[in-house]
């Protein structure tokens, strides 16, 4: 569990994709990793199979992490989000996040906006149901609030949305997002309370129905 709130910007030192699968080296400042702990990689919850005490840990990547995510662009020199599970004490400072990622989003433009950008992402149709104005949204792994919503978008032959952002300059500064361009594809994961609520409305119609 991750509550969207970076900890450090990772570099990538290798990434090698095989048989539909990836093996990543990731240089993360961490020196008291532990065998076998989540970390949060752009927002995708990945296990810690090897470490050396300078904290260059290694993932392995399934083929179905690879099919749901964009983390196959990486690259040697790739910055990455990085994100420890969140203890107990921890200050809920972001949203409860998963790591579990649920769908790829592209970015759509950024603009300067004052000291802060202004951003537009674009997100498949499918999530747009999960997603509601100054609710909460994770992409590549940060907390971000929905400034705004534009509906009925099309890129391509892929019907969507996009989401309308505001990035201060320290999540700026001390995220990836700096070093992305119009076009890079994002891991997004939506609000996990969503998705419950709609399953319990799902199976339990009469929580849908105003008592008479």
């Amino acid at each position: 569990m991750f509550s969207g709130i970076i900890e450090r910007l990772g570099t990538v030192r290798s990434a090698s994709v095989r048989d539909k699968a990836m093996d990543l080296a990731v240089e993360t400042g961490f020196p008291d990793l532990e065998l076998g702990e989540s970390v949060a990689v752009n927002g995708v919850c990945l296990t810690v199979e090897t470490f050396d005490a300078a904290g260059v840990a290694t993932f392995h990547l399934s083929g179905e992490t690879l099919s749901r995510t964009p983390l196959d662009q990486l690259k040697a020199g790739s910055r990455v989000n990085l994100e420890r599970a969140v203890a107990a004490s921890t200050r809920l400072s972001g949203h409860i996040v998963q790591g579990h990622v649920d769908g790829v989003a592209t970015l759509a433009s950024v603009e300067k906006a004052g000291d802060s950008y202004a951003l537009r992402v674009f997100v498949p149709q499918a999530l747009r149901q999960y997603v509601v104005e100054k609710g909460s949204i994770t992409f590549d792994g940060i907390s971000l609030t929905v400034n705004d919503l534009h509906d009925d978008i099309t890129r391509g032959n892929q019907a969507g949305f996009e989401v309308g952002l505001t990035i201060i300059p320290h999540t700026w500064e001390h995220t990836n997002l700096s070093t992305l361009s119009v076009g890079d594809r994002m891991d997004v994961e939506v609000d996990v309370l969503s998705k419950y609520v709609e399953n319990l409305l799902r199976f339990s119609p009469s929580l849908g129905k105003v008592a008479s």
